[in-house]
């Protein structure tokens, strides 16, 4: 069996006084694409941001390709092949789309990243607006090149937060082809979504979250038979 990409055991994570996550335990493997499915506030995003180390104190075990992470700073987590794209997506309005996109450094020690012509090979719409203000840039625009800008880094572990929340249809569309896409070139994505049919397609494995701890895990192929356990938890 192959290291996993992500092993968290025992995870309990901490804004301040306020106790959020209760022992989440999950695995993901190499190449997989899962999404963390729950409703508002059931520590979805608290999960991701505590594999990065941006949440208040942590306890338990973050392991990354075998690497036990708990005790380390964002920025060396990031180093062991990690992108996150947070739901607000932090594109700099004052720089171009493809400054924005020039602008985090190769990950020392990883396999290069996605050159800037696979990148807008796989999204045209950031290849026409690449001279245009961040600002300038539509909601999707801005979700693609905000995912672009980390598979230029190098990193091969994927963290993606609601990317799909409030975009156009086609918009979401061209996003699952890219998930798709990245998937097929062997990435290992960690998707939270409220979006359900834009998530349940893509998704190889499914974990729900309730009050911070993980409740369900199944795999895809039995999507259809959690229908009514799925409908219970996240009103479906």
């Amino acid at each position: 069996m192959s290291t996993p990409a992500l092993e968290i055991k025992g995870l309990q994570a901490w804004y301040g006084e306020s106790h959020v996550l209760h022992g989440v335990d999950m695995v993901v493997q190499p190449g997989e694409v899962v999404t963390l499915l729950g409703r508002n506030g059931a520590g979805r995003t608290t999960t991701l941001r505590a594999v990065m180390g941006l949440t208040g104190t942590r306890k338990g075990s973050i392991r990354v390709n075998g690497h036990e992470t708990i005790g380390l700073p964002t920025h060396r987590i990031a180093h062991f092949g990690i992108g996150y794209c947070p739901e607000e997506r932090g594109i700099f309005a004052s720089l171009s789309a493809e400054e924005n996109l020039m602008l985090p450094p190769p990950l020392k020690g990883s396999d290069a990243g996605m050159s800037v012509d696979e990148i807008y090979a796989m999204f045209p719409n950031l290849a026409e607006r690449r001279h245009s203000q961040g600002t300038r840039l539509s909601g999707g625009e801005q979700q693609m090149l905000a995912v672009a800008r980390i598979l230029r880094t190098g990193a091969r572990l994927l963290l993606l937060d609601e990317i799909s929340e409030g975009l156009a249809p086609v918009i979401v569309q061209a996003l699952a082809r890219m998930i798709t896409m990245l998937r097929a070139k062997g990435y290992t994505v960690v998707m939270v979504e409220q979006n359900f049919r834009f998530a349940a397609p893509l998704a190889d494995r499914f974990y729900v979250m309730e009050h911070g701890r993980i409740v369900e895990s199944f795999g895809a192929s039995e999507l259809q038979s959690k229908m009514p356990v799925l409908n219970e938890l996240l009103g479906v």
